[in-house]
């Protein structure tokens, strides 16, 4: 086993390492400038949806991608490397919800016409408060669990391989990631996400095989991972460095597990309703497909690569605790210091020491490359989606008028102040829940996210809330979810050697149970709030719930829309004067997809075709039976893995 001391210096200093790096970054530009030139990016539907036209495999693919950031290679793998395998359930649990959004949720949005998840609920309810609500919500979240953490786990490879300060990587990685998502739209994030995906998939292989081949076989894996304790322990208690006697089991005691099973099960099943089946960055993908047997099979594509974070992240992230338990599983703060600049523990150097020690030159950069491919292909989702909440959802309400072209530079400009506080927020992650970022990120959304999980699933399959019941359940979930997090943070998590302050009755409760306890407690208020006040009459409800989904009546819509993509259609026929633009001005227009071509006319025939078109959920018999029989297969693997494993 190698020492912390062989690893030391810039490991990125061979021609082979810089080379694979340097073809991937040309590869992905290519990759992002051909979308960038083959759709219409000049448009709301072409930049927010791809204009409607994507198939199941990049739809899949994306899927995948933009949910496995590098969050995910440094997370996922550094609680593993210090509780065991529990945590592969949170991404096997994926591959019932990907199922449910496929065949019950996405339907629903196709039918109610919406670019975004926000305008869906305006729709549902009427009024601006819970659109409004929702947005700045999903905005917060953004910042706090997706955008910071993959900036913080990114950095920390680039620092692990460069040795560069964290905030110094943190800015170049920031500059190669935006240059795409600004300029691309989600065609180009989607095309990049399907060759980043196999670029992850290809590159995790390996460096698993490489770890095994340390370790040997399964069962030698088994007992080297229940004897990795690191060898300066001090006065700390033996529970806090020796790994748990459940490491090998999913499913832990209800009581006294780290992770207990009732939790796993059905608080972490809120959260994964919340990501998967209302998050703007997921929806947005299943939106762009072509027809509904596209996003099914593209749901079930990506239920499939949810399989792999187990062995690709989970197994590799204990290895690396085998192979260097004095870094990975230090509990002195002191000495963790030392290693990776955080008192708390160095679990989440567990994936990046692995990728830089162990691998041979040109397939450590290709690893490298990897870890860039799921930071950039998650950020760039979060960016684009987020652009579109900002623009389509706030900046409309205050600019009604907006043309196109401005909403599409407004999306582009606040992508850039998004990033500024992301960046802000990165110190406070460093200390969060004893140094594990995955359980940092899984906790806040605990305390955050059952609320609108609620609503949405109360809008959809229950059409007699009605919007004071959502907006009072959102508000007072909110200010119980906010008291939790407040406390925790305040407190702080501490760690196993120094235990937080917290009261026991506030932060005395898993995350997973509280997640669970607030979900229900908010399903009460929005049935028991909108039963005491005047229910939505069925004629502004066709095809926004699930009971009527087959209505073809014209549906009433609560109220107007603030922004429509073409406003004025007449204008269509006026022929401005052509101003002569400088080859600069053109170049950099060009560039950034808004171009000032005119779109022919249509007749009122061919709208109303298009129109039908985007909200057709029908499928072919042959195509939705496979899709069907897939999905019945996908359960299937996904109850043997939890039974094998549990």
């Amino acid at each position: 086993m190698r020492s912390a001391g062989q690893s030391g210096g810039t490991v990125l200093n061979n021609a082979a390492d810089i080379s694979v790096i340097v073809v991937y970054f040309v590869v992905v530009l290519a990759v992002g400038v051909w979308a960038m030139v083959r759709t219409n990016r000049s448009t709301v539907g072409g930049f927010f949806l791809a204009g409607r036209s994507m198939v199941w495999w990049p739809i899949g693919a994306s899927l995948f991608a933009s949910n496995i950031g590098s969050g995910h290679f440094v997370g996922i793998a550094g609680t593993a490397a210090a509780r065991g395998i529990a945590f592969g359930g949170f991404e096997w649990n994926a591959l019932v919800v990907v199922v449910i959004l496929g065949w019950l949720f996405v339907p629903i949005y196709i039918k109610a016409e919406v670019v975004t998840m926000p305008e869906y609920l305006k729709k549902r309810f009427g009024g601006q408060r819970i659109r409004v609500y929702l947005s700045v919500l999903s905005l917060f979240l953004y910042i706090f669990t997706k955008i910071s953490a993959d900036l913080f786990s990114g950095a920390i490879f680039i620092n692990q391989a460069l040795k560069l300060n964290i905030y110094v990587a943190v800015v170049a990685l920031l500059l190669i990631t935006a240059l795409y998502t600004v300029t691309g739209g989600l065609a180009a994030v989607i095309y990049t996400d399907t060759l980043q995906t196999v670029i992850m998939v290809v590159g995790s292989f390996i460096l698993m095989g490489f770890a095994f081949n340390k370790v040997g076989s399964y069962d030698n894996f088994v007992q080297l991972y229940m004897e990795s304790v690191p060898n300066i322990t001090g006065n700390i208690s033996s529970t806090c460095y020796e790994p748990r006697p459940d490491s090998f089991h999913i499913f832990r005691d209800a009581i006294t597990g780290d992770l207990p099973w009732p939790g796993l099960v059905f608080g972490l099943t809120i959260q994964a309703t919340w990501y998967w089946c209302t998050d703007q960055v997921i929806v947005q993908r299943c939106l762009s497909a072509k027809n509904m047997s596209h996003v099914k099979a593209g749901c079930i594509l990506c239920g499939y690569l949810k399989l792999l974070p187990m062995f690709l992240m989970v197994f590799p992230g204990m290895i690396s605790r085998i192979l260097y338990p004095n870094e990975v599983a230090c509990v002195v703060p002191a000495e963790c210091e030392k290693y990776c600049e955080a008192s708390v523990g160095c679990t989440n150097i567990a994936y990046p020491k692995l990728v830089v020690d162990l691998m041979p030159d040109g397939l450590r950069g290709l690893m490298l490359s990897v870890m860039l491919a799921s930071l950039m292909s998650s950020l760039t989702s979060i960016f684009n989606s987020a652009s579109t909440l900002f623009t389509m959802d706030i900046y409309t309400k205050v600019r009604s008028t907006a043309s196109e072209k401005e909403l599409m530079i407004v999306g582009r400009v606040f992508i850039v102040a998004l990033i500024g506080v992301s960046v802000a927020w990165i110190p406070i992650i460093q200390s969060a829940q004893s140094g594990q970022l995955f359980d940092y990120i899984q906790s806040i959304t605990s305390f955050l996210t059952p609320p609108i999980a609620a609503v949405f699933m109360l809008a959809i399959f229950c059409k007699r809330v009605n919007e004071a019941g959502a907006f009072y359940g959102l508000i007072i979930g909110l200010a119980i979810g906010l008291s939790r997090m407040i406390a925790e943070f305040s407190f702080g998590t501490g760690t196993c050697a120094e235990p937080t302050n917290c009261p026991t009755i506030i932060c005395g409760v898993h995350y997973l149970y509280f997640s669970i306890i607030l979900f229900c407690i908010s399903c009460i208020l929005i049935i028991g709030i909108s039963l005491m006040t005047e229910p939505i009459a069925d004629k502004h409800l066709y095809r926004l719930c699930w009971s009527l989904r087959d209505r073809t009546e014209e549906r009433i819509d609560l109220e107007q829309d603030d922004w429509t993509e073409s406003q004025d259609p007449d204008s269509m026929d006026i022929e401005e004067p052509s101003e002569e633009v400088g080859l600069c001005k053109k170049a950099l227009m060009c560039f950034c997809g808004l171009e000032t071509k005119k779109a022919p006319k249509l007749t009122a025939e061919e709208q109303a075709e298009l129109q039908r078109k985007l909200t057709d959920t029908t499928e072919k018999p042959l195509w939705r039976n496979v899709c069907n029989a897939n999905a019945l297969i996908l359960l299937c693997v996904c109850v043997f893995f939890h039974g094998f494993y549990g």
